[in-house]
């Protein structure tokens, strides 16, 4: 348990320490969206090529996936069946609201924790490619055709591959299920630029919580309310019932993937409804409310199933 809270009180004090550079103004504005980018174009790609490298092909595709899925589909559902019921939204806010519900911050967040929580970041691969490469096309498509009328197949068949991440993951997981063995000169500088992975999401992800105030008044507020109750206390949940009871995985099994569970709700989620101008301020402040909200979560979570 000691080193689950010096995990999380690593991450929580390299975010804090980018709030503060952030709120001094001590780098120029935009500062955070350019580290985000090299994080997301260049050193992420390389820890995750570097790490699936050398892991077991099991370790991505295993029962640990199935209970993930699993939790996904059930929170997305509820909150599709509210939003009809309930919030009566059209389809384009029902869909970014079923994806604030049910999609994680694998890479930001999910990356640190899988490293300093967890102690092995193999454990977010699985869910980094189904999110990129099932959920985000499934969103996107449904978001394309309820704001256009129409949908471009090609956009959404390619869209995966434009996406560093996804190609840097499927490199290494190919290299890892074939067996090949890279020569340390060639894997040491993928292994350098991974390095600076973590922090610099880190680091980016604390400049932007400066100025972010939620649940302004207005019709979003109920959907905003129960997208984060729905991330950050049913899918842990869920999670922990299908892997204890469903799909009965081992103890560090269990711990890591309702750690998961309980992520905030990506960013991407906040980037796809500002693309498609629909459920903005619903992202926006559920993405804000489950990061605040998951440390808690995850401490519960940690201090109840840490082996």
């Amino acid at each position: 348990m000691l080193g689950v809270l010096t995990g999380f009180g690593i991450i929580g004090f390299v975010i804090l320490i980018g709030y503060v550079v952030e709120r001094i103004g001590l780098l120029p504005r935009e500062s955070g969206v350019a580290l985000n980018r090299v994080a997301f174009f260049v050193s992420t790609p390389a820890l995750l090529f570097t790490v699936l490298a050398r892991s077991h092909p099991s370790t991505v595709f295993s029962a640990s996936l199935l209970v993930t899925v699993t939790a996904v589909a059930v929170c997305a559902t509820l909150f599709v069946l509210a939003s009809r019921v309930w919030f009566r939204r059209g389809v384009a806010d029902t869909v970014v609201g079923a994806g604030a519900s049910s999609y994680v911050n694998a890479n930001n967040i999910g990356l640190p924790v899988a490293t300093y929580v967890l102690g092995n970041p193999q454990l977010v691969a699985p869910l980094i490619l189904l999110q990129m490469l099932v959920m985000a096309p499934i969103i996107l498509s449904i978001l394309d055709v309820a704001t256009s009328g129409r949908v471009s197949l090609a956009s959404i068949l390619t869209q995966p591959l434009r996406n560093p991440i996804i190609l840097a993951s499927l490199a290494g997981v190919l290299l890892a299920v074939f067996g090949v063995v890279l020569p340390d000169a060639v894997m040491a500088p993928f292994e350098l630029i991974g390095g600076s992975a973590v922090p610099l999401v880190l680091l980016a992800f604390g400049m932007s919580l400066v100025g972010q105030r939620p649940l302004q008044p207005g019709e979003a507020r109920a959907p905003i309310i129960v997208a984060s109750l729905l991330k950050l206390a049913v899918m842990p949940v869920v999670a922990y019932l299908v892997g204890r009871f469903v799909i009965p995985l081992t103890p560090e099994q269990l711990f890591g993937v309702v750690a998961l569970a309980a992520l905030p709700t990506a960013q991407n989620i906040f980037n796809y409804s500002v693309r498609y101008q629909r459920g903005v301020v619903l992202a926006r402040d559920t993405v804000l409310l489950t990061t605040l909200g998951s440390v808690v979560v995850m401490v519960i979570v940690a201090a109840l199933l840490a082996p």
